[in-house]
């Protein structure tokens, strides 16, 4: 099974908030025990706070961890698509390949007035500005082929023209013509994933997502759903993968182990409240007895997060 830890980095009112010894410290325990990834958010609003900005905290975990994967939570309203798909481009080069963005269609409403967005989006835009904006990211991911970059000095030859390809974006919301002026990521694309899928998101997420952060309540049936809507938008089942979310304080191995006999998701999102020392329950007991029961691995799959994942290359969904 796969296993990430979700970590929400902003504080209540009142709420100390993190340092990053204890968040790097964390992350180093979930990679020890195996844990394939850390999902970083750093949603709140204008009562709570954050001490990082939660892809800037992606670069400086990545330079005291070797190989566990590294996801930040990035809205679609923050910040332009260009710029987001240039960032997590240079976070996966900065960490050899560990890196991914969760992406929600969920609207924060209070978000948009910091952004020149006083009267909000309503819900419809939203969903279609933020699929549009997703698109165009993972476009802009897959615009420099692998052998695309030829560095050959003496012919004077930065790149094989042939093998960059202009995005050339005109839609609704956006214009992007590309390409991105970073190089290739190491895994091909950085991971997606996404969480917050509401009904009229799921076709979209089970067509383009690595990987989709779903509830426990009703988790048989939303698997069984995205797993035959990546079907029906021409992907094989194994491409995408459903972490069912759950709270640490409930866990019980047999639950997880029944969840996932029974095929109710491809592993588990510990979700960790903002008492970190709560991942020793995870470290200490869980772990160790579904090691013992064959289901969970001590040991990364690669040096990609792709790899840890069993994904195959970012390419065309």
């Amino acid at each position: 099974m796969h296993l990430a830890v979700s970590l929400n980095i902003a504080s209540a009112p009142g709420q100390a908030s993190l340092a990053f010894a204890e968040i790097a410290s964390l992350v180093r325990k979930a990679e020890a025990a195996g844990v394939d990834m850390v999902v970083i958010s750093d949603a709140g609003d204008e009562r709570s706070s954050s001490p990082f900005e939660a892809t800037t905290l992606l670069a400086a975990l990545a330079t005291v961890t070797e190989r566990i994967g590294l996801v930040a939570g990035a809205s679609t309203l923050a910040h332009q698509p260009y710029n987001l798909a240039r960032r997590f481009a240079s976070l996966d080069i900065i960490s050899h390949g560990r890196t991914g963005w969760n992406a929600t269609l969920a609207q924060n409403p209070r978000e948009a007035a910091n952004f020149s967005r006083p009267e909000g989006l309503s819900d419809d835009d939203f969903r279609r500005r933020a699929q549009e904006f997703i698109g165009i990211v993972q476009g802009l991911w897959r615009g420099w082929d692998a052998d695309a970059l030829l560095f050959d000095r003496a012919a004077g030859r930065f790149h094989d023209p042939e093998k960059m390809h202009l995005l050339d974006h005109k839609g609704q919301f956006f214009s992007v013509r590309g390409p991105l002026n970073v190089a290739r990521s190491p895994q091909d694309t950085p991971v997606l994933v996404m969480s917050g899928l509401a009904e009229a998101d799921l076709d979209f997420g089970a067509k383009v997502a690595d990987a989709v952060l779903i509830e426990a309540e009703g988790a048989k049936t939303a698997y069984d759903d995205l797993k035959r809507r990546a079907v029906a938008a021409g992907r094989e089942p194994e491409t995408m993968k459903v972490l069912m979310t759950v709270g640490v304080n409930e866990l019980t191995v047999g639950e997880l182990e029944g969840w996932f006999n029974t095929k109710s998701c491809d592993g588990f999102n510990f979700a960790l409240p903002a008492d970190l020392s709560v991942f020793d329950h995870v470290d200490n007991r869980v772990l160790p007895e579904l090691r013992r029961r064959g289901l969970a691995r001590s040991a990364h799959y690669g040096p990609t997060l792709r790899g840890h994942l069993g994904l195959g290359a970012g390419g065309e969904k």
